[in-house]
């Protein structure tokens, strides 16, 4: 099979030919339709994911055909058309049991721990538990973008800070994740305001339904958010996983405020000094999220399929296997709006 391979931390991908993976007794082999780029496949294609050992298949954002089903997996046939969570849990200890699935101890991370989607075909253990179907309506290109940013931006705003409609959620970064906290929190009948250090993107939530917008590049943000929700967000996402903007959405916070903290501290990020007086006096809550669990996908996709809200904004750039290196090496500057997918793994 054709496959990206990150042999070297910051240099091109190796675009190479590999065995077909085997199929794992628990679980399926899928073709790959679309996988989408991230920004935490950025973090391992930096060498700051500990997870990763070279060489290694990045690509945890993807949806399949079912191809190979393996001796013990009973809930697909070859042909079915699936989706899953980046995090494959094992379905049986108590951190499953309990519905937490992305705590999950012997947790299987595709792309990290597992080869990964950057490829024609990708092995899925533990099929039963994990994967989802597919909806015949659905694009793969934007089944594939849901795979990490739209499922975890649910599951903060839901599961986390419990976000609830007429409230303020307040958004720090408009990538993947930003945008997507964006659209959903509308769906959930909130009211949004985005902030961001780069105007094309700024005008691109603006332009797809952002209450509200804050180039912190030009302005106090955490001040601005005040101002403009009168008196402060009640949910503020931080979405990129730096210092400075973790800070800023704790301040930018009412009383009995909560932040969710999606983006992925990374580097010199992992450290961070927080603002603990804000928290203490504004009494407010601290979530951390990764993730979502494999039983919450039905909820999300019936939303999705309802025309209850349109992600289709989030897709920019449909490209090729090959372009995968400089969608990585884009991370290290701005991006642009939107995300790309890999729907191209011929070239």
């Amino acid at each position: 099979m054709r496959a990206a391979l990150l042999t070297r931390y910051r240099a091109p991908l190796d675009i190479t030919d590999l065995p077909d993976p085997d199929c794992p007794e628990d679980g399926v082999v899928l073709k790959v339709l679309a996988c989408g780029v991230c920004r935490s496949d950025w973090h391992s294609w930096t060498g700051s994911d500990p997870d990763v050992v070279l060489p290694q298949i990045p690509g945890h954002e993807y949806c399949g055909v079912v191809e190979e089903v393996g001796a013990r997996t009973s809930r697909w046939r070859r042909g079915d058309r699936v989706i899953a969570p980046f995090i494959l849990a094992c379905g049986q200890c108590p951190a499953c049991a309990s519905g937490n699935q992305t705590t999950c101890p012997t947790q299987v991370i595709p792309g990290f721990t597992h080869p990964g989607a950057f490829a024609e075909r990708i092995a899925v253990p533990r099929a039963d538990v994990n994967l989802s179907v597919l909806p015949e309506t659905m694009e793969p290109a934007l089944a594939a973008a849901l795979g990490c940013r739209v499922t975890t931006a649910w599951h903060g705003l839901t599961g986390r800070a419990g976000l609830r409609a007429g409230e303020w959620c307040a958004i720090f970064g408009t990538g993947g994740v930003g945008l997507s906290a964006m659209l959903l929190a509308r769906a959930l009948g909130a009211r949004t305001v985005v902030v961001d250090v780069v105007p094309e993107k700024l005008a691109h939530a603006k332009a797809h339904g952002a209450d509200a917008i804050v180039n912190a590049a030009e302005t106090d943000p955490a001040a601005a958010i005040r101002e403009i929700t009168g008196g402060g967000a009640d949910v503020a996402v931080e979405a990129l996983g730096i210092a400075e903007t973790t800070v800023n959405a704790l301040k930018s916070l009412r009383k009995l405020g909560r932040m969710v903290q999606i983006g992925m501290p990374a580097g010199k990020h992992t450290q961070m000094t927080l603002p603990m007086d804000a928290v203490y006096s504004g009494q407010l809550a601290i979530f951390g999220t990764r993730g979502m669990p494999s039983w919450r996908y039905p909820s999300l996709l019936s939303l999705i399929a309802g025309g209850h809200v349109d992600l289709t904004p989030l897709i920019a750039r449909r490209v090729a296997l090959s372009d995968a290196s400089a969608e990585l090496a884009a991370f290290d500057r701005p991006a642009p709006p939107g995300v790309a997918v890999i729907t191209d793994f011929g070239r």
